[in-house]
């Protein structure tokens, strides 16, 4: 039917597509924006270095623990996916407000968390919503477009909340120099919210069908009128409905050996780059005498290399993964994991290359020319798993993506609170070096599961025997 979003026109899928990635950005750069202002937290709340990370650390793990609840409540088709979008966003807003006026580092702790929490169900049901309106053969590259959506929220925060922080108007209460990349936050997602509210159409072929039949039996009076979806969930108990949207993501990520491994690659290469972060103002403050603002500038690097590897990636999809589809539209989901082959070495180069040349006798965009190969290894990565967690679960998209940014999420809310005593004790060269080392010993990961997956087939299969679905 011309509802289902699969048979969209390319226009509006396009727009959709913008849409999510705008939501996106404008929550993932609620994480690093935040770290601007940590200096001036210690200040004025009286506290050190690493307590005043939690303020990061919090905000990751919440949005790492809210998908497990809100991912899977979107795939109940009496609620869709808007509800939990707008409804979570706007209580995102909201909460910047009492984040910005917090009068103790305790409750600023607080709202940080609850507004990672709240601000988290697209971190991991935009991956959902892009499979909904895409086909297998095209998703891809949506998701590619999507995933560098997320590259640009970490690495345009501390660029736009440095310059608030080191030129915005000074005082106490609601200008002190911390507020205002928790302000800026606020605008963001409050124009995203407004945007939304008028433009987001409902993604959820599910529940777009039950809407239309409740429209059908109001025109006809035929109460008897029902959909597939309601007539599943009428032979549905409270107990199924509470496993199928708080147990599934935990049950799918610790049952599922291959989701697991591979959500732990991910996990591992997301809290690296959290621990790699804190390195930025020793090498360009400390190290190359960058001011607050010009520091978060060193980011863009990251971003460029997630710009840079988008035309080979298409490429690879256009020449050699569109023709492996059958005429079903289908083809073996680790054929998606082909691209982190190569992903994988371009984490250890990036974190060799950067902790190497990052001293004075050599320019400043040596590094950062460096950086650029982290972004390319971890778009590789990540869209290599994010692509291929829809295929081999199509029908619990949203609850498998909610597994990997839970665990993904848990390293990076982790990770940086050990970063400031690791550089400062083993200085940024062997500091970067046993960062690279680790990521050496996982690269293993993605050759010998997509050896394993050949011989298994689709892991989706094995689950509905084993009687998860």
């Amino acid at each position: 039917m011309a509802e289902n979003p699969q048979n969209w026109s390319t226009a509006k899928k396009f727009f959709v597509t913008f849409e999510i990635c705008l939501l996106t950005t404008s929550v993932y750069v609620g994480s690093s924006i935040y770290t601007a202002g940590e200096q001036n937290i210690e200040a004025i709340f009286g506290v050190g270095q690493v307590p005043a990370t939690l303020g990061l650390t919090l905000f990751v793990a919440g949005y790492g623990l809210g998908p497990m609840l809100w991912s899977p409540m979107s795939e109940i088709p009496q609620i869709g996916r808007n509800p939990v979008y707008i409804g979570t966003l706007a209580i995102f807003v909201i909460l910047q407000v009492p984040t910005a006026l917090a009068t103790n580092f305790g409750m600023l702790m607080a709202f940080r968390f609850l507004t990672g929490f709240f601000g988290s169900p697209v971190l991991a049901t935009g991956g959902a919503s892009i499979a909904d309106i895409y086909m297998p053969k095209k998703r891809a590259y949506a998701m590619g477009i999507w995933g560098v959506s997320a590259v640009c929220g970490p690495t345009l925060g501390p660029l736009i909340g440095g310059f608030a922080v080191q030129f915005g108007p000074t005082g106490g209460g609601i200008t002190a120099p911390w507020t205002w990349p928790i302000w800026e936050l606020m605008w963001l997602s409050a124009f995203c919210l407004v945007f939304l509210c008028f433009f987001l159409p409902e993604t959820s072929a599910n529940n777009i069908l039950v809407r239309r039949t409740r429209r059908l039996r109001k025109i006809t009076g035929d109460d008897k009128l029902m959909c597939e979806p309601e007539l599943i969930a009428q032979q549905m108990s409270g107990k199924q409905i509470v496993m199928m949207a708080l147990v599934r993501p935990i049950t799918l990520n610790f049952t599922e050996p291959m989701v697991f491994l591979l959500n732990l690659y991910i996990a591992l290469i997301y809290g690296l780059l959290y621990i790699w972060f804190e390195s930025f103002v020793v090498v360009f403050v400390d190290i190359y005498g960058f001011g607050l603002g010009e520091e978060g500038l060193a980011y863009l690097g990251i971003l460029i290399g997630a710009l840079a590897v988008i035309p080979p990636f298409f490429a690879y999809l256009y020449y050699y993964l569109e023709p492996q589809f059958d005429e079903n539209g289908e083809c073996q989901p680790e054929k998606r994991i082909i691209p982190s082959f190569v992903g994988a070495f371009c984490i250890p180069i990036c974190l060799f290359w950067f902790g190497w040349t990052s001293r004075a006798s050599i320019h400043w965009i040596v590094p950062i020319i460096g950086s650029s190969f982290f972004s390319i290894g971890t778009f590789l990565l990540f869209n290599s798993v994010l692509n291929y967690l829809p295929d081999a679960y199509p029908e619990h998209a949203a609850s498998v993506l909610a597994g990997n940014d839970f665990m993904r999420s848990s390293f990076g809310a982790g990770f940086p609170l050990f970063a400031s005593a690791m550089y400062n004790n083993l200085g940024v060269p062997w500091a970067s070096s046993t960062l690279a080392f680790i990521s050496i010993a996982f690269i293993p990961i993605p050759f010998v599961l997509y050896k394993v997956s050949k011989f298994r087939g689709m892991t989706y299969v094995d689950m509905c025997a084993d009687g998860y679905n």
